[in-house]
């Protein structure tokens, strides 16, 4: 952690009745600060890169591409059936970092804490965040608290940023298409976006929801091992499967297909969907990626995925039919009929992540 966060003075612990809030530390730090980070952040990251006096974590790096990414978390609520914000964090950066084939090494996490939110709430994200990044063989290596007043901040807001090492000369880019590429999901889509939503609105259903969140790095580098060479990669959080493929499709300037049939989505998923008008397709994942790689890896590629607990339901979904053209992606339905998904205008579900 940095040295902004470490005040000098003895630690004086917080309470640990459930009772007990965040407060609000005037001045920009001094003794509440340090004893919210002494008895709470310090004893959760442990780890001898973070522990250091200094304002920045040094690093070890092995040779070859680094790669880094950065992305905030405000999902509400804070937790939800399969997880938390801290998990959530952890997990999505160390997928973002993985969709480019990096293994993750390093993440910094930074807290907008709100005047008068439950420490024991605190506690339990800061534990989840640990058993989330000792899962996926990262470490936290730095960070930074602040507390906002109260009203200011809906309890909590989380920032992670992560370093990986790339340990390939592959370039996973939409501009490597090939006609004839095949289109495989890693897991059935939609349960995220859904499992936050019922959390979030009190809705029970009669199949439980459950959040698909979990790190993505080890069967990534599982596919890398066995040989694989993926085009691109891409991880199917806000939008969902349709708007990762849209991106693909667009942005290598291809046309795809999918096929709906084939699409896996929980008659949990679907039965939620249906109820409230949404389209599982469109609905957030945070354990659920797509990729593109040539059709005589398929085979292999699913036999790689679905060894992982989180990509037992991997599937060859769809195809890429030509590039060079205007990137489109077609969806053929259960009649054999085809359409093209675009954009949403707007979002299904905010604050999903």
């Amino acid at each position: 952690m940095s040295a902004d966060e470490r005040e000098s003075g003895p630690a004086c612990p917080l309470p640990v009745a459930s009772s007990a809030t965040i407060r609000l530390a005037h001045g920009g730090g001094g003794r509440l600060m340090h004893d919210l980070l002494q008895d709470i952040i310090w004893p959760a990251f442990a780890n001898p890169a973070a522990e250091t006096d200094c304002d920045s974590a040094t690093l070890c790096l092995p040779p070859g591409r680094q790669a880094f990414t950065t992305d905030s978390f405000v999902v509400r609520p804070t937790f939800f059936p399969g997880g938390d914000i801290g998990k959530l964090a952890v997990c999505g950066t160390v997928n973002d970092l993985a969709m480019v084939g990096a293994r993750p090494l390093y993440l910094s996490v930074g807290f907008i804490l709100e005047e008068g939110w439950p420490v024991d709430d605190l506690r339990r994200v800061v534990a989840s965040m640990r058993a989330a990044a000792d899962a996926a063989q990262v470490q936290i290596v730095t960070g930074d608290t602040k507390v906002v007043d109260h009203g200011k901040g809906d309890g909590i807001y989380v920032n992670t940023s992560g370093v990986g090492v790339l340990e390939h000369d592959l370039t996973l880019t939409p501009a490597a298409l090939q006609p004839g590429d095949v289109i495989i999901v890693s897991g059935d889509v939609g349960r995220h976006g859904m499992a936050v939503m019922s959390a979030r609105e009190g809705l029970a259903f009669e199949q439980a929801l459950e959040s698909d969140c979990a790190a993505l790095a080890a069967p990534v580098q599982a596919l890398l091992a066995a040989g694989c060479t993926p085009r691109v990669m891409r991880d199917c959080t806000r939008g969902g499967l349709a708007t990762a493929l849209i991106e693909i499709a667009r942005t290598g300037g291809a046309r795809l297909r999918i096929e709906g049939r084939a699409v896996p989505v929980t008659a949990a998923v679907r039965g939620a969907c249906e109820l409230l008008g949404m389209d599982p397709l469109y609905v957030a994942n945070e354990g659920c990626f797509c990729v593109v790689l040539p059709p005589d890896q398929a085979e292999r590629a699913l036999t790689v995925l679905r060894r992982d607990p989180a990509c037992a339901r991997a599937v060859h979904i769809g195809e890429v039919l030509e590039t060079q053209t205007r990137g489109q992606l077609w969806y053929r339905n259960e009649l054999g009929v085809d359409r093209i998904l675009d954009w949403l205008s707007g979002e299904q579900l905010p604050r999903i992540c």
